[in-house]
């Protein structure tokens, strides 16, 4: 197309679909028999200063519980806010359940976010966490199961201006294993 502008930003691949759900054990139940996703692997997290947790720029605490399902090279995530305030919690008030963001890898986080900051593009939720995944058996004499750990960095964006969609975007490091 001619004239086209250059993105400021140029994003990685799309990492998962986030849906805003009343009961993530029921949406997952209901995925899984209509269209058969899954298995959902279900998860709480504790959002809170430990896990560096701001929502619209301070410090909050939330819980909320996430049920992931791989679907192809894309996962889908249908989350449920167990307390706190978030930006599911506002979309499920303002719009009731349904596709809520789309999650997308960077490279560098803090890099990314100073050239969004450059179109007055704003994280309104921002949090860290570690990440265990199992990485086959190891080879010690106690036959134990080593993991491997990640450590997600995640925000939000007030992204939602155009299409009503929010904008995630992770970056993931791998750190020692477990």
């Amino acid at each position: 197309m001619a004239g086209q502008q250059q993105p400021g930003v140029k994003l990685g691949r799309v990492h998962h679909v986030g849906i805003v759900v009343k009961d993530a054990d029921k949406a997952a139940e209901y995925y899984s028999s209509v269209f058969g996703l899954g298995p959902f692997e279900t998860e709480v997290y504790e959002m809170n200063e430990t896990t560096g947790f701001t929502y619209r720029g301070q410090p909050a605490r939330a819980r909320v519980k996430a049920a992931f399902a791989q679907s192809g090279p894309i996962a889908i995530e249908l989350v449920e806010v167990l307390e706190g305030e978030t930006p599911h919690m506002e979309f499920l008030r303002e719009k009731g359940e349904g596709a809520q963001h789309v999650a997308f890898l960077v490279g560098n986080l803090d890099e990314t976010l100073a050239e969004l900051a450059k179109e007055g593009i704003e994280p309104i939720l921002r949090y860290n966490l570690l990440v265990e995944q199992p990485a086959g058996p190891s080879s010690d004499k106690t036959g134990d199961a080593k993991k491997r750990l990640f450590e997600v960095n995640e925000v939000y964006l007030n992204s939602n201006k155009i299409g009503g969609v929010v904008i995630q975007l992770m970056e993931v490091k791998r750190r020692s294993s477990a």
